[in-house]
């Protein structure tokens, strides 16, 4: 009789083990604790993005000469987005905003021809988080790889598929980091560094 007491014993202390087991395997499956995403549902936040705000560093680069300057973004879906130049002091206040597909340029005072000649890129929607997002979506070689730190969106332009772009994100917070945009001899033309950065896919 013991001996079969035992058994019972056994065989109920194993199943509440395998219960226990198979819960804390589903609960360690699902659960998501802060910012532990998985790498696609990252990029999926960044493709399918609302919109965003960003404070950005910009570098460009040409064959003639090297422009940088500091850029404040917004964007609110694709009938409503604007670019201030912060920085540099000489063309600071130069604003472009997007409403309904008609441009603005405000800030009169400025010779805005010499502007856009000599600041390549800025009248040009090349320097949004949303340009890239359209690229990658209507690409059909987009793709990403990733290490520990980040992960790195890989795409080209729609308009001329020799200009390479990669925008990275940062795998802990899942917002971008930077942009790097490579003309046709695959040099950094345009690089972009995320200061501040608020991405809204909801």
């Amino acid at each position: 009789m013991k001996i079969e007491k035992k058994k019972k014993y056994f065989i109920v202390i194993l199943i509440i083990l395998f219960i226990l087991l198979f819960c804390c395997f589903y609960m360690v499956k699902n659960l998501k604790i802060g910012n532990n995403k998985s790498s696609q549902e990252m990029v999926d936040n960044i493709l399918n993005m609302k919109s965003y705000e960003a404070v950005i560093e910009v570098e460009v680069k040409s064959n003639k000469n090297e422009n940088k300057y500091v850029i404040k973004q917004q964007y609110n879906g694709e009938n409503q987005n604007s670019q201030e130049v912060l920085e540099p002091s000489n063309i600071k206040g130069v604003k472009i905003t997007k409403t309904n597909g008609e441009l603005k340029i405000e800030n009169t005072n400025l010779n805005l021809l010499s502007v856009f000649e000599n600041y390549e890129y800025l009248s040009e929607n090349h320097l949004d988080l949303n340009s890239f997002i359209s690229d990658y979506k209507d690409n059909n070689n987009s793709k990403y790889k990733e290490n520990q730190e980040e992960i790195i969106m890989q795409t080209s332009s729609i308009n001329n598929s020799k200009i390479e772009k990669n925008l990275y994100i940062n795998r802990k917070t899942g917002e971008p980091t930077k942009l790097e945009i490579k003309d046709t001899n695959k040099k950094t033309a345009v690089y972009i560094l995320y200061k501040e950065v608020d991405v809204n896919s909801k």
